[in-house]
């Protein structure tokens, strides 16, 4: 059976003979940011089905590709849909891009998605710099043998959304005129979206939005040494005590809506690392 550093090794190999661009920079596209990647210039696509052991996004709102190219005057490598543990991977096989990412040369990470927002400051269609996590899935992306040439058995993990990265998305944000709502993002493993009493929960221990991603992709890069910044759209109010129904169909819609701003905003953080 082959370790991991092999299936690093053999993904990246399969994505550099396609291409001979070296990316600084990686980004995952949550659900309505995807279209983000079309702006890509000189992009090599690759189908995520192509790329040695790569899981396949199985999500609605989820393209399904690496894209690499030309953004905002740097070289990125984009994940134009992600992996999800509720779709029944692995969170090992979830954050497999990532290493592949780092593996290309990527020195900072920009991770975004689509989450339901329980502080009552937010509203939909607000942005959130994520300021830090709680990793409610109940596992993690690091449980087994450690490879130490990936990075540390004991990773530490206090400052895994990179402060000097965050004050320069707020600059960013400042300068365009976007309001950047600042909060902890507490991730779940889904698929269900959370009950009342679970949001009060949330919201009681520290969550300031809600999803099911982004927590095992980050750890994966602290673990790495990546630098990292998160952005949530925040696609409708989970506050427990009022909340309503909600369908996937109406977070996309939310996020679609969205999109300009949010597209704007990942172009000049870009522009200006």
């Amino acid at each position: 059976m082959k370790n991991r550093l092999q299936k690093i090794h053999e993904a990246k190999k399969h994505i550099t003979s396609l291409t001979s661009l070296q990316p600084e920079l990686g980004l995952i596209l949550g659900s309505g940011l995807g279209e983000l990647a079309n702006e890509i210039e000189n992009a090599v696509k690759i189908p995520y089905d192509q790329i040695p052991h790569f899981p396949v996004s199985t999500v609605e709102g989820h393209a399904g590709q690496l894209v690499i190219g030309q953004l905002a005057g740097k070289t990125v490598v984009a994940m134009q849909g992600r992996f999800h543990f509720y779709e029944g991977y692995s969170q090992q096989e979830v954050v497999f891009p990532v290493y592949v990412m780092k593996a290309l040369g990527i020195h900072l990470l920009i991770a975004t998605n689509a989450a339901g927002g329980m502080n009552a400051n937010f509203q939909a269609g607000d942005l959130m710099l994520i300021t830090d996590h709680l990793n409610m899935t109940g596992s993690n992306p690091l449980i087994g043998t450690n490879d130490e040439e990936l990075g540390p058995r004991f990773p530490d993990m206090s400052a895994a959304y990179t402060p000097k990265m965050r004050e320069l998305a707020l600059q960013v944000a400042n300068k365009q005129g976007v309001k950047l709502q600042q909060g902890v993002y507490a991730g779940v493993s889904g698929p269900t979206y959370m009950t009342p009493t679970e949001l009060i929960m949330l919201r009681t221990v520290g969550g300031d939005a809600v999803g099911m991603s982004t927590v095992p992709e980050v750890i994966v890069a602290s673990h790495s040494g990546l630098k990292v910044i998160g952005i949530s759209c925040i696609t409708d109010m989970a506050i427990g005590e009022e909340l309503e129904p909600l369908s996937h169909e109406q977070v996309v819609e939310v996020a679609n809506r969205t999109k300009p701003v949010f597209m704007n905003l990942i172009k000049g953080i870009i522009q200006e690392v």
